[in-house]
C-alpha cells in the first residue's frame, strides 16, 4: 500500500534522498506515476507554498522542498506517457541580460513545475533575442523574467519591445519581478503583471493563462 502522505512529508521536509528512494519503490511496486506527482509530490509542495506564502518558512527550506520534489517529479515523469501529462501551460523564464542573480527566478520556476507548468528556464544574462526564440520555439503563453538590479531593469522594456517588433506581443504574457522591481515599473513598460514574491507569481501565472 503506497504511503502518498509519507511522500508529500518528505518533500516537505526537504530529504531529496528519501524522496528519490520511496519514489523509486513505488514505481517498482507499480503504483500509478500520475497518483505519485499529485497525491505525494505536488501536495507536499503546495503546503510548503502555503507555509512560504504565510511567512512560515523561507527560501532555503522552500528550495529544500521544491528540489525534492523535482527529484522525484524526474524519476515519475519518466514513467508516464508524455501525453497523459497536463500542462497548465507554457512558461519561459530567465534573469534578463547583464543580470546573473538566479536564486528568485529558480524558485519560482520550481514552484510553477510543482504547480503543472510546463517550464524552460533560460538562465541568467538572458538576452532579448533569446527570449524572443524561446517562445517561437516552445510556443508559450507566458514569460516571466527577474531583475535583481535597478541598472538591468530597462532590459525588461527591451524584451517587450522586441516582442512588439516580433508581432508575437499579443500571443504572450509578461510577468515580472525582483528586488527593485515595482508595480509602477510593470505598468510603465507595458507588463501584464508584476510579482512581488514567488508565491504571488505562481497566483498571477494562473491568472494569466486562465
Amino acid at each position: 500500500m503506497a504511503d502518498f502522505k509519507e511522500l508529500a512529508g518528505l518533500v516537505i521536509s526537504g530529504d531529496v534522498e528519501k524522496v528519490i528512494s520511496t519514489t523509486r519503490q513505488m514505481l517498482d511496486a507499480g503504483e500509478d506515476p500520475m497518483k505519485i506527482i499529485n497525491e505525494g509530490l505536488i501536495n507536499g509542495i503546495n503546503v510548503i507554498g502555503e507555509r512560504f506564502k504565510e511567512g512560515e518558512i523561507y527560501v532555503p527550506e522552500m528550495m529544500m522542498a521544491a528540489q525534492a520534489m523535482k527529484s522525484g517529479m524526474e524519476l515519475a515523469k519518466e514513467k508516464v506517457e508524455g501525453s497523459d501529462i497536463p500542462t497548465a501551460g507554457k512558461v519561459i523564464m530567465g534573469t534578463v541580460a547583464g543580470d546573473l542573480h538566479d536564486i528568485g527566478k529558480n524558485l519560482v520556476a520550481m514552484m510553477l513545475e510543482s504547480s503543472g507548468f510546463n517550464v524552460v528556464d533560460l538562465g541568467v544574462d538572458v538576452e532579448a533575442d533569446k527570449f524572443i526564440a524561446a517562445v517561437r520555439e516552445h510556443n508559450a503563453q507566458v514569460i516571466g523574467m527577474s531583475a535583481l538590479l535597478t541598472t538591468t531593469m530597462p532590459a525588461m522594456k527591451e524584451v517587450i519591445e522586441a516582442l512588439k517588433e516580433d508581432g508575437l506581443r499579443s500571443n504572450v504574457k509578461v510577468m515580472i519581478g525582483g528586488a527593485p522591481v515595482t508595480q509602477d515599473y510593470a505598468d510603465e513598460i507595458g507588463a501584464d503583471g508584476f510579482a512581488a514574491d514567488a508565491g504571488i507569481a505562481i497566483d498571477l501565472c494562473k491568472q494569466l493563462v486562465g
